[in-house]
């Protein structure tokens, strides 16, 4: 695993989930806080998204929006203003409204994909942390060709009930979310992440710790993967990613370990083993001081 896959799998839960919507006239609707991930593309037309705290975002046909917080807030059909704001009806109303015909003389018809990934945010990674408020790709020709070709294909896939879509549909939804993250990266200039990422020695270091959690790694063998001295890996690594890397090492192995816990039913001397843990006594300690629970505890309370 790379670490961008570890950073989505160990927060992700459940499928993600999707409902394309078409809208005429003059609209607004809210969409509250939620705790996961929420995600709109436009197919259609275009719209204004007002996240909760922020400024108004304008969107045209083929451009994605990513919401890595469940960041509360309300589409319209123009720039809502305070008084359109207090008049959003709840987006769930729309779901179930008949679709609109669109009036003569009256506004274009707009047609979004919106959706939700369900996420766990106790434990979430540094990466996916970091990612902004609202996440906006616009579709400019000749930018992010992955992500507007998994947004094209989504659209075909809706177009008709194919064979095999309740399994394609989902499946590109998660390609929608890497590779909106991916994007997010290749552009940033601001994140950390982007940063750590792009340093050939920490990336190395990085690369060999998530292929690997359960090896018995130590800093002379992590700086000979990196093609470094010690001293260099452990001064460029904790200036970039803010910890030294035995450190980010058991953290990452615990951050594993809850996931575990959570989405297998593995014993907890197996789980012990695939994050590099020799006993499960070990296992738990490690896993108390961090949580504040034992493992068994903390699956009970998943289970509860």
């Amino acid at each position: 695993m790379d670490v961008l896959s570890d950073a989505i799998a160990a927060v992700r839960t459940g499928r993600p989930s999707s409902n394309r919507v078409r809208m005429t006239g003059s609209w607004c609707a809210r969409l509250p806080a939620y705790d996961g991930a929420g995600f709109h593309v436009v197919l259609k037309g275009g719209c204004w998204l007002l996240p909760d705290g922020g400024a108004p975002v304008s969107l045209s046909a083929g451009d994605a929006v990513l919401l890595p917080h469940g960041t509360g807030h309300v589409l319209a059909d123009s720039p809502p203003d305070a008084a359109a704001v207090k008049r959003a009806v709840p987006f769930e109303r729309r779901l179930n409204e008949a679709p609109p015909r669109e009036l003569p003389g009256g506004r274009g018809e707009v047609e979004v994909l919106c959706g939700t990934y369900r996420l766990d945010r106790s434990r979430v990674h540094p990466l996916m942390a970091e990612l902004p408020q609202v996440l906006h790709l616009p579709n400019r020709v000749g930018s992010h060709p992955e992500l507007h070709a998994a947004i094209d294909l989504l659209g075909r896939e809706l177009d008709a009930q194919r064979p095999g879509s309740c399994i394609a549909v989902p499946s590109l939804l998660d390609l929608f979310l890497v590779y909106m993250i991916r994007s997010w990266m290749s552009e940033s200039t601001a994140g950390i992440w982007p940063a750590v990422l792009s340093d050939p020695v920490t990336a190395a270091a990085l690369r060999a710790l998530h292929s690997d959690p359960a090896a018995p790694w130590t800093i002379a063998r992590l700086a000979a993967e990196a093609g470094v001295s010690r001293p260099t890996l452990a001064r460029r690594f904790t200036a970039l990613v803010g910890s030294p890397p035995m450190t980010y090492l058991t953290w990452w192995r615990l951050t594993l370990a809850a996931a575990l816990l959570r989405d297998t039913p593995d014993p907890l001397a197996a789980v012990a083993r695939r994050v590099g843990y020799a006993t499960p006594f070990a296992f738990s300690h490690a896993f108390k001081r961090e949580f504040g629970v034992t493992p068994g505890r903390y699956r009970e309370s998943i289970e509860g």
